[in-house]
């Protein structure tokens, strides 16, 4: 698996952007993008050095980001793969027991690739994005 992004939830994309701008000093994003699938807005912050952080707001009071922003845990929420073939990552992720949170659903910041959450056995989450190799 290679490392696609580092998820962050924020209240609103706004303050995320800023403090990845006027922090991180990242200069590069992109649009925000709302998915309601997933129930949420999302933009990405792309670091010099290779690193993608995706920000996440939600977009409705029932989001499954909104729990982590009312007990302000979690706000370093997840670390993203990408992957060539999410059937065959995740069962390799079942049986290193890891815990769906879910079935896989297409993303509209993906241009509607499968994700799909787990609970790690360590306890963080992780994210897997199907995208071909070429793409990743």
């Amino acid at each position: 698996m290679k490392l696609h992004h580092i998820g962050l939830v924020v209240q609103t994309l706004a303050p995320g952007v800023a403090y990845c701008r006027d922090v991180l000093g990242i200069s590069r994003f992109s649009d925000a993008v709302h998915d309601p699938l997933q129930q949420v807005w999302v933009q990405f912050a792309y670091a010099d050095e290779g690193v993608t952080y995706e920000l996440v707001a939600p977009a409705s009071d029932d989001s499954p980001v909104s729990q982590a922003l009312n007990t302000r845990h979690n706000l370093l929420n997840h670390l993203a793969y990408a992957v060539p073939d999410l059937a065959l990552a995740a069962a390799t992720l079942r049986h290193q027991r890891h815990m769906p949170l879910g079935v896989a659903k297409p993303a509209i910041a993906f241009d509607g690739a499968l994700v799909q959450f787990f609970l790690s056995p360590l306890g963080h989450l992780v994210e897997l994005v199907e995208i071909a190799e070429s793409h990743s």
